[in-house]
């Protein structure tokens, strides 16, 4: 049971006649003990005559994902199975990261009927979000009182990546189809596939010609060249607690997220193969043996719940994890924060084992702003010291990753997709992917 706003403004119109009934005599305080049994009863009474909200049966239309910080509508259809017209509000109790607004929709059920009302979500954070019951509020016939219930019917919705750096795919693919041969434009490297024959133009690569194909077809025939496909692209993203720092509007992790959906947009479109692993200690994520159009999908499913978690990554383990994804990797990226000397010990000291086998790309997300020009206060001077110092650390661990045979690749938290991309298609350019 409960009370709405009426009851009291019921109250405190009796006032009016116990003071009355107190200048002709009468005692105050019975009066007005009798007004408020009158009021109490009265609103038991209204409580009484409302339509039973344990008599609703719940249903529950919900997308299985969405994106983050896009709206999305989910559906509640209530059925009333009781003898009672139901008049009230009805409110989707939504943890408050998934957006949903607080007010209580009204709702007028009459019997044996059904109404849809439609919840709207703007999710403000990635993962699984959930609400667990539906609030149902009856309206007595007077408006005093009513009653209510919590229907449980759990409803659970997955929000994925946004993806952001989608808009710098058009032109990464633009290139990747002139390294494809798939324009005028042809490439020749150390590595690259035989794609065709045709007819030599001045100014081309004399060593290209084909002589037999020349001789057969009695004019100057010239091999073009394409990159190779069926390449095994490794992306490691580390979860453990450097993940967690803030960089820009959101956390390391979620930046690596992009510049990984990015490269694997990218990848499978070269025609080469992309595993995934979200790794500290145990793996957090995993994405194997899927190629074409199903891939991000795969990916964001896989990247939506994982959060990072506050230990310290056993590189070890995970570069034991990337040589059981695949035995011949030709490209690894490592996406993690390693700019601290005294930190990336462990991980420098696994580095080898792995760049010897292939190509590594070591991708962090930096968060270093500029260096403000007025220094008359303390706490700026102090903060361009500090960031002075991350830039010195994270050169001398960017120097270390090269003596490991790796390649230190850092920038901003929007700049860092990109540049991952760019240095894939030189890669490939060069004929060494």
């Amino acid at each position: 049971m409960y009370v709405t706003g009426r009851l009291p403004l019921l109250v405190a119109v009796g006032a009016v006649p116990v003071v009355l009934l107190a200048i002709a005599g009468a005692s105050p305080w019975l009066s007005a003990a009798g007004w408020i049994l009158v009021c109490a009863g009265a609103a038991i009474a209204d409580a009484a005559a409302a339509a039973d909200p344990r008599r609703v049966r719940l249903q529950r239309r919900i997308p299985r994902r969405a994106l983050l910080a896009q709206r999305v509508e989910t559906e509640l259809w209530l059925h009333n199975t009781g003898e009672r017209r139901l008049r009230g509000r009805v409110r989707d109790a939504w943890q408050p990261t998934a957006g949903a607004p607080d007010q209580r929709f009204p709702i007028d059920l009459p019997p044996g009927e059904r109404r849809r009302i439609v919840v709207p979500l703007l999710p403000r954070r990635r993962g699984e979000l959930s609400s667990e019951f539906v609030a149902v509020r009856s309206d007595g016939p007077l408006g005093l009182a009513g009653r209510q219930t919590a229907i449980g019917e759990r409803g659970a919705l997955r929000v994925l990546p946004p993806f952001t750096a989608r808009r710098h795919l058009p032109s990464r693919l633009a290139r990747l189809r002139e390294l494809d041969g798939n324009t005028s434009v042809q490439v020749r490297g150390q590595g690259t596939e035989f794609d065709s024959l045709r007819e030599y133009v001045r100014g081309d690569d004399v060593r290209s010609i084909d002589w037999r194909a020349t001789a057969r077809a009695g004019t100057t025939m010239l091999r073009t060249w394409r990159p190779e496909r069926d390449r095994h692209v490794v992306i490691v993203i580390d979860t453990g607690r450097t993940a967690a720092a803030r960089v820009g509007d959101g956390v390391r992790l979620d930046a690596a997220m992009e510049a990984a959906l990015l490269l694997a947009a990218l990848a499978t479109r070269a025609g080469d193969h992309v595993h995934l692993l979200l790794f500290d200690r145990v793996i957090r994520g995993r994405v194997s043996r899927i190629d074409g159009p199903a891939l991000l999908p795969a990916l964001v499913d896989a990247m939506a719940p994982v959060e990072p978690q506050l230990i310290d990554t056993d590189w070890d383990a995970a570069f034991a994890q990337v040589r059981a994804l695949t035995s011949r990797p030709s490209l690894v990226v490592l996406l993690t924060a390693q700019d601290a000397p005294e930190a990336a010990r462990g991980f420098l000291g696994s580095l080898p084992a792995l760049s010897r086998r292939a190509h590594v790309l070591v991708g962090t997300v930096t968060d270093i702003e500029e260096v403000p020009g007025d220094r008359l206060d303390a706490a700026a001077v102090y903060r361009a010291a500090a960031q002075e110092r991350g830039i010195r650390d994270s050169a001398e661990v960017a120097a270390a990753i090269g003596r490991a045979g790796a390649e230190a690749v850092a920038a901003s938290a929007e700049a860092l997709p990109p540049k991952i991309a760019d240095r894939y298609l030189d890669l490939k350019a060069a004929g060494r992917l």
